[in-house]
């Protein structure tokens, strides 16, 4: 077996009084696929920095192999630099190098680094990372602000690349896909599965089982000493002292199993009056800018109880959509009926109304006093703030000393407090622990409101969306029953970049939901073409999967080069094909749409 590229042993380190790692062993090996766990605040972030040698440990052992390029890209980069080429060239990467990555990730090389949006920066510092051809690649939250085709590209990526490659993630989707290994924070110990992602939740339930046992077995064991204590120590104090030491030493443990136990997270919005049924009647939608259509004949009803997902590339207008829907934009043509009764409250994950040098308290009760009113009851921010796992003390501190989860949370409290029977949320899932977003998923699911979900995260959408509604920035829109399987499994090809898609005439624009194939309509030829199509549409993706497995092993580049060269180039011909297909499908759909057929 190949030695580690990168290793710790026995760490140790503090944050003030508290250990946030305690004897943490572990080791990153070529080719390894892994994945970082574990609730905010437990040290993810730092740990990728002690393994990329930016910080010390206070105790224990750091070991890197000799000219291991070790590359970590933070959860809030920071580019570096007057344009893109000399951003991603910072880190040592070649001019040609940085360049392709930039271009692979749709940016201009010569672009400057003022004023991008957040899911450009990201592919900039992700293009800057890969341009340096890392033995070692750490990525903290990647997919931050990344649209669902940046996220499947850089899953492409990851699956081409050589580079060992250490994930922290909230996104459970892209995890499954791309992990073999999974390492699990929390407690300030680290804990091991030589499984991938999809396996994490069962054992990681399994292991907390194990620990409540052992705290159970502990507080009998407690017990039993503490009587004998009260009962005897005074008159047998000197023969007995070893027995005094095991209850003190019992204690201790108790407390660091307490202190392991994170507290509980009380999700609840507060729900205002009922709304009327009908929510938003939306009929025949148009919106445009300039020349660039976004939107053009869209129709949709959302009722009281429905949960609505909304996605699309980056630049798509998925906003705007929303902003027409709620009758806070007007529409170039078209109608839309508000229902009576509605109080909207938005999650705005830009983190704009969150300013730095305000403190905690100050953002949950920004009248000023020791109260604030939840459910229409006054509660005191202290008793709030611990529902969000925010103690006493953070209420005094500003708001630039939180991370990025924290912040979510805050930007959740005070959301949360307000009176509704709409939430609006855009991206809420970004930085937030799964534990969290669990408990989020299951908040959303039971308020009785209209839930509007603007997100890139696949599962998520899979978990709690009813129907699916998707943009594709060139003013065609869709509506699907469903979440995004659903969306992907009616509507194959429907993401696809412009560019990459056949000339042809400019199909009747798709609303509301995919109406099923009239084949009458194609001719015989189009007719058996489209049946093979769907046939490698549905066939391939299996195949694609069973050659990423095989090629996730991390030892099989040293075992057999020849096998993993001839899995690769499979890999490449079965991914061109089903892309091919999925064109060729488009194409002749376009046709049938336009009358062509």
């Amino acid at each position: 077996m190949a030695p580690p590229l990168v290793a710790l042993k026995d760490v140790r380190l503090a944050d003030g009084p508290r250990f946030l790692f305690d004897g943490v062993d572990l080791a990153i090996a070529p080719r390894e696929r892994a994945c970082l766990v574990g609730p905010n605040g437990a040290g993810k972030s730092t740990l990728l920095r002690l393994l990329a040698g930016e910080i010390a440990a206070d105790g224990g052992e750091r070991t890197a192999r000799p000219a291991a390029r070790i590359v970590l890209l933070a959860q809030e980069p920071v580019l570096t630099g007057a344009t893109l080429i000399e951003a991603a060239m910072a880190g040592g990467a070649p001019a040609h190098a940085a360049a392709a990555a930039l271009e692979g990730f749709g940016l201009d090389p010569q672009r400057g680094t003022v004023g991008l949006s957040g899911g450009e920066a990201r592919r900039a510092a992700l293009a800057r990372a890969l341009a340096e051809d890392p033995d070692v690649l750490l990525l903290d939250e990647p997919t931050n602000h990344l649209d669902i085709l940046a996220i499947e590209q850089l899953e492409g990526l990851i699956a081409r690349s050589r580079a060992a490659i250490l994930t922290v993630s909230h996104d459970r989707a892209f995890l499954t896909r791309t992990t073999q290994r999974c390492f699990w924070l929390e407690g300030a110990k680290l804990r091991r599965l030589d499984k991938g992602f999809d396996a994490f939740d069962a054992w990681a339930d399994a292991e907390r089982a194990a620990m409540a046992e052992e705290a159970r077995r502990l507080n009998k064991s407690l017990e039993r000493e503490q009587h004998w204590l009260e009962r005897g120590v005074t008159a047998r104090r000197a023969r007995n002292e070893g027995r005094r030491r095991r209850l003190m030493d019992l204690r201790a443990e108790k407390r660091r199993l307490m202190g392991e136990a994170r507290g509980s997270l009380d999700l609840t919005a507060a729900e205002g009056s009922l709304s009327g049924r009908r929510v938003v009647e939306a009929r025949k939608l148009s919106k445009a800018f300039g020349d660039k259509r976004l939107i053009q004949d869209f129709s949709t009803r959302i009722l009281r109880g429905d949960k609505v997902a909304i996605i699309g590339p980056n630049g798509a207008g998925k906003t705007t959509l929303v902003r027409l829907l709620l009758g806070e934009e007007p529409a170039d043509s078209g109608s839309v009926k508000l229902g009576a009764n509605l109080q909207i409250v938005y999650l705005d994950q830009s983190r704009a109304a969150l300013k730095d040098d305000l403190t905690l308290m100050q953002v949950l009760a920004p009248g000023g006093g020791d109260q604030i009113l939840v459910q229409g009851r006054p509660r005191h921010v202290a008793a709030y703030a611990k529902d969000f796992l925010f103690d006493e003390r953070q209420l005094r501190q500003p708001v630039r000393s939180l991370s990025g989860g924290e912040r979510n949370r805050l930007l959740l409290a005070r959301a949360l407090a307000q009176p509704a029977n709409v939430l609006v949320l855009d991206e809420p899932t970004n930085d937030l622990d799964m534990e969290t977003l669990d408990q989020l998923e299951d908040m959303l699911a039971a308020f009785e409101g209209a839930v509007i979900l603007v997100s890139h995260d696949r599962d998520f959408i899979d978990r709690l969306a009813g129907s699916t509604i998707a943009l594709d920035g060139r003013g065609h829109v869709v509506e699907t029953p469903g979440g995004w399987g659903d969306f992907l499994s009616q509507n194959p090809g429907f993401l696809t970049p412009p560019e990459s898609r056949p000339a042809a005439k400019p199909a009747a624009p798709r609303t509301e939901r995919v109406k099923a194939p009239s084949p009458a309509r194609l001719s015989f030829k189009d007719q058996r073409r489209l049946a093979e199509l769907e046939a490698v549409i549905a066939e391939t993706p299996a195949e694609i999967a069973r050659l990423e497995t095989a090629l996730s092993d991390p030892s099989l580049y040293g075992r057999d080069p020849a096998r993993f060269a001839d899995l690769s180039a499979r890999l490449d011909a079965a991914r061109t094909r089903l892309a091919e297909a999925e064109e060729a499908w488009l194409e002749i759909e376009l046709r049938r749409e336009a009358g062509g057929g």
